[in-house]
């Protein structure tokens, strides 16, 4: 989810706008995502790297996000939407984590789709939390470092049951996944949209989709 601060910048308005008009893209867009039938749809809402912006923009940002938690909950909960989350948590405040681990409690048995949220999320990051599972596993005795395959990586993932996904959209015109989903990603098909994203709705997401659709997947291998 990309464009906020620009989107902001060519109304004349402060960056806290642009971000306020991006939660109304979110509602948007999960909306769209359960009318079309998705069954996952992961939002990047704070990198691990959005720490290094201003601190006033931070701080608009964090407080945009739990007020977003407590707003949305249960609409999400009634629309049988279940909600996730990804990133490392040592890093969020104890109220933050909180309302992360009541939306998962929440909406725990919901399955009309999943939601995924990756706060304080990197996929380095995340690649290095798997690493060290992976080598806590190997020190206790409980795996041989010759059975450490992509397979073993996967289930080590922040969220290992949920498939890699089909379809990355980044808005706003730049094209560069940046720290996203970097293991997952591999083989997903990309669409870069000029669309800032206080902008994005069903519209783009449902021609992104339609897009996607029209690619060939081979996974590595040979068409026919």
């Amino acid at each position: 989810m990309d464009g906020n601060g620009r989107w902001a910048k060519a109304r004349g308005l402060p960056h806290v706008a642009g971000h306020r008009k991006g939660a109304d893209a979110v509602r948007a867009t999960v909306r769209a995502a359960r009318e079309l039938g998705l069954p996952y749809l992961t939002l990047f809402a704070f990198s691990s790297e959005n720490w290094r912006r201003p601190a006033d923009e931070v701080r608009d940002l964090m407080s945009l996000l739990k007020l977003y938690l407590r707003r949305e909950i249960a609409d999400l909960h009634r629309n049988g939407i279940r909600v996730r989350f990804i990133g490392d948590r040592n890093g969020l405040s104890g109220d933050i984590c909180a309302l992360m681990e009541q939306a998962e409690e929440t909406t725990r048995s919901n399955a009309a789709l999943t939601l995924i949220i990756a706060l304080n999320y990197g996929g380095q990051g995340e690649i290095v939390r798997a690493a060290r599972r992976l080598a806590t596993e190997v020190a206790a005795g409980r795996l041989d470092p010759s059975d450490i395959d992509e397979a073993a990586v996967s289930r080590h993932l922040d969220l290992p049951d949920v498939p890699a996904p089909d379809l990355l959209i980044r808005t706003s015109g730049e094209q560069r996944l940046s720290n996203f989903l970097l293991w997952q990603a591999a083989y997903s098909e990309l669409v870069f949209d000029d669309t800032l994203w206080p902008d994005f709705g069903l519209e783009q997401l449902q021609q992104a989709v339609e897009i996607f659709g029209q690619r060939e997947r081979r996974f590595g291998g040979r068409s026919g």
